[in-house]
């Protein structure tokens, strides 16, 4: 497994146990997964209660941010329920950008993230 996917990975594990609490229904498709759709999509994370979807949810890694994803990202958030992006901190600015430059910025919520090691 790459840096990038096990980065992903493990945010991935964490926002369920965070969000776990908020959403009592949460479908992941890790990487390279298809296990939960929506309408069609298979977004990193689906939230929702009493069946209903009420987020969609991707976690984007250092690599993962481009032009070519916004596309991806403007898909999501045209299904109708809010999409939610975490972000690595230091790449919330270009990722904010990218928003502005398709139009999306009003349509997404977007949380950071960092990783940091402590060594006893």
């Amino acid at each position: 497994m790459e840096y990038e996917d096990l980065t992903h990975e493990i945010i991935l594990e964490h926002l369920k146990r965070c969000l776990s609490r908020e959403y009592k229904e949460i479908g992941m498709n890790r990487t390279g997964e298809k296990n939960t759709e929506y309408r069609g999509h298979y977004p990193d994370m689906i939230l929702g209660n009493q069946g209903m979807v009420l987020a969609l949810l991707e976690v984007e890694t250092a690599e993962s941010i481009s032009e070519k994803r916004v596309d991806r990202w403007k898909e999501l958030s045209d299904l109708g329920v809010k999409l939610i992006l975490m972000v690595p901190k230091d790449l919330k600015a270009k990722a904010t950008e990218l928003l502005w430059v398709k139009g999306l910025m009003g349509k997404v919520s977007m949380g950071t993230y960092e990783i940091s090691v402590n060594m006893p």
